[in-house]
């Protein structure tokens, strides 16, 4: 290989080194920033190829991904009834802001970690210390979480940080105090069953008393409206039969006869001892009469 060719081959490997350190990647789960002697340049957010001067300058990387910091152990919170509770909670966060990110923690990721932590821990104290177990537990799990993210996003915001959530995975009671609040609440549960029961069988008896009323009212007004139609019924047909036998005694008499003996020889056992002259057989002794001399219209 001749000299000349040996620098040709020299001078290309120099160009290629020259673009190795000129350029750099921007990763999408990444954000860059460009630093020329110490000093800040540039911000990269946007995934792509750059440039940069090599030597002078020099870049560095942030995960511009949604991180998650986890407490590694439940941590101790005392309620506003002096109760200590045991929470277990994860904040989801990421880098909004690259250059205030390094700025206030110079890039470390630990450090951020450190304060997002201290800034829940603080948050927690407060909103737990102001509310009772049976809130803390169940009754504002929800209300508290908002306000918690609310917070800590609010102290983040000055490191460069965003809080996206702040979510409560577990709220438990200490070993030493769990069976005793779990007796507690068990009776209370059962005070206020029973109150509830006692509550509906008064008003279970209140509504059938009434019922029970209504119904003897309903039963009494029919009675009285039947007693009322009847006794109207019962003197209208006197009113026709009077009109009606009004007009023949006799004829009024010989019925009611006839009537008397349907009902008092009804039953072949039937035994009655009457005086043969009595006025009862008037009827039985002209039976054989000519018709003529039976009772007649007149």
């Amino acid at each position: 290989m001749s000299k000349h060719q040996n620098n040709l081959l020299m001078g290309l490997i120099g160009v290629v080194l020259l673009l190795s350190l000129s350029i750099f990647v921007v990763d999408q789960r990444q954000s860059a920033i460009v630093f020329r002697l110490g000093e800040v340049v540039s911000i990269k957010t946007k995934p792509g190829l750059y440039f940069k001067v090599p030597v002078m300058e020099n870049v560095r990387y942030f995960d511009a991904r949604i991180l998650t910091l986890d407490s590694p152990e439940p941590e101790r919170f005392i309620t506003a009834e002096k109760k200590n509770v045991l929470v277990d909670s994860y904040v989801k966060w990421r880098i909004a802001d690259v250059k205030q990110y390094y700025i206030s923690v110079s890039g470390d990721e630990v450090r951020a970690q450190t304060r997002l932590m201290q800034t829940v821990d603080a948050a927690m104290r407060e909103e737990f210390g102001k509310r009772t177990i049976n809130e803390v537990v169940s009754g504002e799990r929800d209300e508290i979480m908002k306000v918690l993210r609310d917070k800590t996003n609010a102290d983040a915001a000055k490191i460069g940080v965003e809080v996206l959530d702040v979510r409560l995975k577990r709220v438990d009671f200490p070993h030493e105090i769990s069976e005793s609040i779990y007796r507690r609440m068990d009776a209370e549960r059962k005070r206020v069953a029973n109150e509830l029961r006692a509550t509906g069988n008064a008003e279970s008896e209140k509504i059938r008393a009434d019922a029970d009323r209504q119904r003897e009212v309903t039963l009494a007004e029919a009675y009285r409206d039947a007693q009322k139609t009847k006794g109207e019924g019962d003197a209208k047909a006197a009113s026709i039969y009077g009109a009606a036998f009004g007009k023949n005694p006799e004829f009024y008499s010989f019925y009611r006869s006839l009537e008397a003996y349907k009902q008092s020889f009804k039953d072949k056992s039937d035994v009655m001892v009457v005086d043969p002259s009595s006025s009862f057989f008037k009827y039985l002794k002209s039976s054989g009469k000519a018709a003529g001399s039976a009772p007649a219209a007149k």
